[in-house]
C-alpha cells in the first residue's frame, strides 16, 4: 500500500517564482530518495471556515497564499527512508526557502480510497 506526506504552508505571493524553483529541487530529490509522485498546488480559492481553516492552520498573513502539496511514496518505510536521506542531503540543506517554515504543517498519511 502507497503511503503520502502531506504539507500546508504560507508563501509570500510575491516569492511565488522562488518557490517553484525551491519544490522543483525538492521534487528531484524525493524523486531520487523513492517518491512515485509529487504534487505541488497554488492556492487560489482559499476560503475562511467559521471554526478553522488551511490560512488560519499556517497563520498566513494578508499576502500569503496557501500552498498545499503532498508526496507519495510507494510504502511507510520507503517515505521513512526517504526523509531520512532528505533531511540530511547537502542539496537540502542549501536551500533557500522562500517561506516561514516554523508555520508549515505536515504529517503522514495512509491511503484509504485510492481510485
Amino acid at each position: 500500500m502507497s503511503y503520502v506526506d502531506g504539507f500546508v504552508i504560507a508563501v509570500p505571493a510575491a516569492n511565488k517564482q522562488a518557490y517553484v524553483e525551491s519544490a522543483l529541487l525538492a521534487k528531484e530529490l524525493f524523486k531520487e530518495f523513492g517518491a512515485t509522485r509529487v504534487v505541488e498546488c497554488w492556492g487560489d480559492d482559499v476560503k475562511a471556515g467559521k471554526v478553522t481553516d488551511f490560512r488560519r492552520a499556517v497563520n498566513a498573513e494578508d499576502d500569503e497564499i496557501v500552498v498545499f502539496s503532498w508526496v507519495e511514496y510507494p510504502s511507510k518505510e520507503v517515505r521513512d527512508a526517504a526523509n531520512a536521506r532528505f533531511m540530511s542531503d547537502e542539496r537540502m540543506k542549501s536551500m533557500n526557502m522562500p517561506f516561514d517554515g516554523r508555520r508549515m504543517i505536515f504529517g503522514g498519511f495512509t491511503p484509504l480510497i485510492d481510485e
